[in-house]
């Protein structure tokens, strides 16, 4: 009992200085993604309009600057992504062998590519859809007249949410190397993974089927990959046991 009672201190004392550095680590990026976020802002907005002939409006005092706020965090999380990854890795994978925690680095650098990719995608990819969706209501009776704050904080989330989507291929490969789940379980279960995969995305998309399917694919494809991957990693597992 005093075992398993010193153990959860341990834990929980690692988690609490991870919370501290990661924190801390946003802390110290704030200002710049700050100073950065304006430009940001006129970026992702000529992305997001393309070739279309409208303009983004705000309609208070305090909008613009409090959506700056908000791209400064989204800015500042990705800045800090690798610093928190390779935190966040170095928690959750605490029972690997020796020889295979020095590929962390490799895993930080994947975890970090990965969350760019689902950022990148989303921006690049399904925020000229939605606003090409938008639009293409629009009638002449009907004009469309988008608020900057709704328009932008959107992509921010969005962004956000395609860049921890695409973690999916490392979650899996950790779970089941450090023997949480079993291959065979998460293998069987395929169908109601894939169906938990859609109603997430259904939950954290827009009401379309596009978005929506433009997330659960290329996540459920991640997820598959990983589940490829640890199958090979548990193999290579068994051979350093046995030896």
């Amino acid at each position: 009992m005093e075992d398993r009672d010193e153990s959860l201190t341990t834990h929980l004392e690692a988690l609490r200085k991870l919370l501290i550095n990661c924190f801390t680590a946003l802390g110290i990026g704030i200002l710049p993604a700050y100073l950065a976020a304006p430009y940001g802002i006129s970026l992702l907005i000529k992305i997001m309009v393309g070739n279309n002939n409208i303009t983004l409006n705000y309609f208070s005092p305090m909008e613009v600057f409090i959506l700056q706020i908000k791209t400064a965090f989204v800015l500042d999380l990705l800045c800090c992504f690798p610093y928190i990854a390779k935190k966040i890795w170095d928690f959750i994978l605490p029972a690997l062998y020796d020889n295979e925690r020095k590929f962390i680095r490799s895993i930080v650098l994947t975890s970090s590519f990965l969350f760019i990719a689902g950022t990148l995608f989303c921006i690049f990819f399904i925020l000229p859809m939605i606003i090409n969706f938008g639009i293409s209501f629009a009638t002449e009776d009907i004009k469309a007249v988008f608020g900057i704050s709704g328009t932008i904080t959107l992509a921010l989330w969005l962004s956000v949410v395609f860049g921890l989507m695409f973690q999916f291929p490392l979650i899996t490969w950790s779970l089941i190397r450090s023997d949480i789940v079993a291959y065979e379980n998460v293998k069987n279960k395929r169908p109601y993974i894939f169906v938990a995969i859609l109603i997430i995305a259904a939950l954290l998309t827009p009401p379309d089927i596009v978005s929506q399917l433009m997330l659960a694919l290329p996540t459920y494809l991640l997820f598959e990959a990983g589940l490829y991957f640890s199958r090979s990693g548990k193999k290579t597992k068994k051979t350093l046991d046995l030896k």
